[in-house]
């Protein structure tokens, strides 16, 4: 195997799950150093929700590593495969979105995106691109080369199925769909989290369907979420985005389970793998303190989406909080009107953003985790008069808002 060959294999094997086939990598990776005509590499995201979190970024941190090595990104935006709903890792069905809410979306992840993937060795492509202009009788041809035996292979599909629970027809579309997106833009190499990899096969059957070369699929591990037990997600609480304030996330980071570190700095950071080692060995042998490698990652990556010095001031006002009790150097600021009953906490709660819905600010009052003015609250039917001072509240361990309550 020619040195360079083996150099760009061993930077894409580093924090890959699966590259299917490998064979197939070695020899467009000898064709890319015999040409130098760069790989096309694919990856296309659904802007279901407008925030990157640090579990996308796992799949976009390797495109940045493949850019490194010379080769060239096609951004798949999911305008059409969006309205459908990915159904991987699914045991219900998605809720469609409209065209516009897609659209929306995209517009914010494209600006999050660009934060770790190179825009100057990238293109965008959205999917409405081709299937907008897609016939009915194409889509019957295209769904004619799958059968329903191959689709139900699909571990999500068939536990699903075997379990009693729907499957809608228009599911079965989006494998398809994607598959044929690797047809359109003719992609070498697609990569994906390992919850993706049914799809990104999918992509090597329509593309040989359709006389092309097979691109290569290859899977990313899924990041777990600050709780370290399940996948990092918007809707489980459980995420860090990338473009959060740089106190939110380093607040974040340093309540990760120990047991996850090693993990968090494989699939977030750039750590060699000689320092990971370390690490691992620090931790197992516990020659180190924990709280000083959760302090370590969260300025790494603080640093990677902010700026280094973001990374040390978020450090200062975390031990400052934590450590002294005290409340952040900026607090975000409310003004509320009273039509002279006074407002119900929970509204408060949720107009000021501290809660995502009146059902989580309750839970919140019921976890005993909201203050106001330095006191733990208690009743969640609490209602907030109108005064002179603004209120000061606090929710968890650092969320905070000053709500000033006028008549």
């Amino acid at each position: 195997m020619h040195a360079l060959v083996r150099e760009q294999l061993d930077a894409i094997r580093l924090g890959t799950e699966e590259i299917v086939p490998e064979e197939d990598l070695v020899r467009k990776l000898e064709r890319f150093i015999a040409t130098k005509k760069p790989l096309r590499v694919k990856m296309g995201f659904d802007p279901s929700a407008p925030d990157i979190h640090l579990g996308h970024a796992v799949g976009l941190r390797k495109l940045r590593v493949l850019q490194r090595l010379g080769h060239w990104v096609v951004l798949i935006v999911g305008d059409y495969t969006g309205m459908v709903g990915d159904p991987s890792g699914r045991n219900a069905t998605r809720p469609r979105l409209s065209q516009d809410q897609v659209r929306e979306n995209a517009q914010t992840y494209l600006r999050q995106l660009f934060k770790i993937v190179d825009e100057s060795q990238a293109e965008v492509r959205w999917n409405s691109e081709w299937f907008a202009k897609m016939a009915f009788m194409e889509v019957m041809n295209l769904a004619g080369r799958v059968t329903v035996a191959r689709m139900l292979e699909r571990d999500d599909f068939e536990k699903r199925y075997k379990g009693g629970h729907p499957i809608s027809l228009h599911e079965f579309f989006y494998p398809l769909m994607q598959g044929f997106d690797s047809v359109a833009i003719q992609a070498d190499i697609e990569v994906g989290g390992t919850d993706q990899k049914f799809n990104l096969l999918m992509g090597r059957d329509m593309q040989s369907l359709h006389g092309q070369e097979q691109q290569v699929a290859l899977t990313v591990p899924i990041l777990e979420g600050t709780d370290g037990v399940q996948r990092m997600s918007k809707s489980t609480g459980n995420y860090v985005g990338v473009d959060e304030p740089p106190r939110e996330m380093f607040g974040k980071i340093m309540s990760i389970p120990d047991a996850a570190l090693e993990r968090w700095y494989a699939l977030t950071t750039d750590t060699p793998p000689k320092e990971l080692a370390e690490i691992r060995q620090k931790l197992a042998e516990k020659t180190v303190n924990p709280r000083d490698l959760k302090v370590g990652l969260a300025k790494r990556i603080i640093a990677a989406y902010h700026s280094q010095s973001a990374a040390e001031d978020a450090e200062a006002e975390f031990n400052r909080m934590f450590r002294e009790g005290g409340a952040p150097d900026s607090i975000p600021e409310f003004q509320m009107k009273d039509a002279g009953n006074g407002l119900p906490l929970l509204a408060v709660l949720t107009d000021s953003g501290l809660a995502d819905s009146r059902s989580d600010a309750r839970r919140m009052v019921r976890q005993n985790a909201v203050r106001i003015d330095g006191e733990r609250v208690e009743d969640e039917a609490l209602v907030l008069a109108s005064r002179r001072e603004p209120y000061r509240i606090q929710v968890g361990k650092r969320s905070w808002a000053s709500v000033k309550i006028e008549n």
